[in-house]
Formats: C-alpha cells, structure tokens, sequence
C-alpha cells in the first residue's frame, strides 16, 4: 500500500526546496519500491490574494487529517497595500492555516528542532563564511511546546476610531501540554542515549524565567515531576535570558533542551547560528498520531523564482520525516533511506561543493536545484553501499 503524502509547498522559495526535497525522497523510493500518494495542497499569502477567502483550498483539513506524513516548504508573503505580510480577514497571517492550524488541530504538541554542526560547515559571521564552532560540539536537540503560550489564541485588541490603542496577547500555560512535551524531551533524551558532548551526561535542560512568570513555574514544576520517572537522566534548569549566552558560548553542555512556545520560537533561530544558519536547520511537528517536518526558514520572497537559496534544511526535513514515518510504521526501507539522505548532505558538506551562497558565499554559489541532485545522486550511492 502507498503512504498517504500531503505536500505543503506554500509561498515564495517553499515550492523550490520542496521540490527538492522530493527530488531526494523519490530517487530512494524507486529504488527502495516505497510507493507514494502524494498530495500537494497550495497554501500561504499567494494563494488567499489569489483566491480571497482562505489562504488554503476547502477540504485541506481533512486530507492532512488523513495523512500518512506532511510536509512544509515555507509560507508568508509581503502585503500589497502595505509593510508586513499578507493577513487575512480575521487579522492572522495568511498561511496560518496549514502551520498553526495543523499544530493545534492534529495536536502536534512538540517543535523538535535538531541542532547538530556538520563537518565542512561554516558560520556567516561579518558577511564572511568562517569556522566558529566545532564540529562534534554543537549537537542537541530543543523541543518547544508547539501548541499554547503565546499562540493560544487569547486575547485581542481595542480601536477605538480605527486606531489600536490597546492590544493584548494572554500567554497560556496549561500542566496537561507541558506534561506531555517535557516527558517527549525526556524520552528523547532516553532514545539519543549521547549525552552533551562536553561531559557525555544524558541531560535534559528546562528553560523558563520562573524567577518571574506564573507559567514558567508550573512549567518548571511539571518539569521536576516528570524528572524523578527519570533518575539517570541529569535535570538542568536555565532562565532564559541567561540560556542564550551560554547556548552561544557553550554549546557542548547541551543535550536535550525543553521550553515553551515562544521561548523556544527565539532560541531555536538563535540555535540555528551554530549550525550554518536557517538553510541547515529542521523543524519537526509531532504529535501521538501526526507528523509534519519543515525547514525553519522563511519563504525568501526575494530570491523566489532564482533558483538559489539552500535546499539542505528541507532535504532534512525529509529524513526527519522518514525515521518517524518509519518507526511508527516498523518499515526499515524508511529508515535506510533517512540513513543516506543524512550521509549524502555529510558528504556534499564535507567536500564543500556543490554548496549554496549562504555556506560559500556568492562566488562559488551552487544553485538549488545542483545541490538537491547532487544529494540525490549520492544518496543513491549511500543506500547501496550500506545494503553491500
């Protein structure tokens, strides 16, 4: 039976690293005769200024209900009457739907975001590519709780004459989802059994501001709770203002690092700088029953159409999406196949070409597309030298 595949291409470059991202998926999948219903649903800022009522088609909901794995490319588009992104009638970004709607609707309580330094990877520091941080130090993983805080929905605005005047977003800390995204953390840090590499201890750090905020303290109470199930695991807590200082100065202390929804919205792009910037950095959405994996970048409306921002964090995603879809469904094809999508992006990374601007600079720039066959080309070889 084919998997049931929903694509979410959205707006701007979305659709290009999508589109390589499937470039790779497919490529292993003849091989591996893993067969897919692919389903692409267009989505975002375009879609609603072309269509002006939704910023997806009818009926969307439910085929993402019904899928197997989802993926996103990137939403938002600039406004044509104004600064910002295109919004919709009732004030949400268009694109809204198929992102923060499928988080609360499918329950996909957990953001994981891997933060791992791959060899060859530099760091864009003063418009110059440059080693940084090590490899082998920077290699953790932060889950964010993907469904309340801040994006809870509550609250509102006064404009009294047209004009806000008052505007008011209640953050939203609830012991049952901080419960089931702190025990993910733990579990995680159970299944990666690395430790930081610092110290090789399994940690698993909470990052509030429980000095403060009322939320924060529950978080944090629920956080020791769930702790004792977990005695060889080490329980580190961190306030976040300080945690950013020391997620740049000392990496290697992190393992598995838990905290709410926008704290962990801020300190994964910040995180993402360790790694080589947004085009290396993967987002995935899980649930108890669905999945949906992403990069973290935006959707680069200038460079939309030029072939040219990096295709590797959606290449990852990929991967991401395929070890998940594979142990839920006990298919060691799945497996294999996210096994070399990883070696292949080792391998490009490791011989520095062919590689986009934003790791090597305008001059010796890939484009997007020679990036995603060359994975795909190596993947392919991957997958056949690990089968003998």
């Amino acid at each position: 039976m084919a998997y049931k595949l929903v694509t979410l291409g959205g707006d701007g470059t979305g659709p290009e690293v999508m589109r390589e991202g499937l470039r790779v998926l497919s490529a292993l999948s003849k091989v591996l005769d893993v067969a897919w219903e692919v389903e692409d649903i267009p989505c975002g800022g375009q879609f609603y200024l072309e269509h002006g009522s939704r910023d997806w088609p009818e009926g969307a909901e439910a085929r993402c209900d019904a899928a197997d794995l989802i993926l996103l490319g990137a939403v938002g588009w600039p406004s044509p009457t104004g600064p910002g992104p295109v919004l919709m009638k009732d004030g949400k970004m268009a694109g809204y739907s198929p992102v923060i709607g499928n988080r609360l609707r499918l329950n996909l309580f957990a953001n994981v975001r891997p933060v791992k330094l791959y060899e060859g990877v530099q760091h864009r520091i003063h418009g110059a590519n440059k080693l940084v941080w090590q490899p082998g130090q920077v290699d953790m993983v932060i889950i964010r709780e993907n469904t309340e805080g801040l994006y809870s929905q509550v609250g509102g605005k006064l404009a009294p004459g047209g004009t806000t005047e008052l505007a008011i977003d209640t953050r939203v800390i609830t012991r049952r989802a901080s419960e089931q995204v702190i025990r993910k953390a733990f579990e995680l840090c159970k299944k990666r059994n690395k430790g930081a590499p610092k110290d090789g201890k399994l940690r698993v750090t909470a990052v509030v501001k429980d000095n403060v905020l009322h939320g924060c303290r529950l978080f944090a109470e629920v956080f020791q709770q769930v702790g004792e199930e977990y005695p060889q695991i080490e329980k580190d807590s961190a306030i976040v203002d300080a945690f950013t200082q020391w997620l740049i100065g000392q990496p290697e202390y992190y393992d598995v690092v838990v905290t709410t929804n926008m704290f962990g919205d801020i300190v994964t792009d910040l995180a993402s700088v360790l790694q080589g910037g947004m085009g290396m950095a993967v987002g995935a959405n899980v649930g108890h029953d669905h999945g949906m994996f992403e990069p973290i970048h935006g959707s680069a409306p200038k460079h939309a159409g030029k072939d040219k921002v990096n295709p590797i964090a959606m290449i990852l995603a990929v991967k991401e999406g395929l070890d998940w879809l594979g142990e839920r469904k006990n298919d060691d094809r799945l497996i294999r196949a996210a096994a070399a999508i990883e070696a292949a992006v080792v391998d490009v990374l490791s011989t520095g070409h062919p590689l986009t601007y934003d790791l090597v600079g305008e001059a010796k720039a890939a484009r997007c597309s020679e990036v995603g066959q060359a994975i795909a080309d190596l993947a392919l070889q991957k997958l056949a030298q690990a089968a003998g």
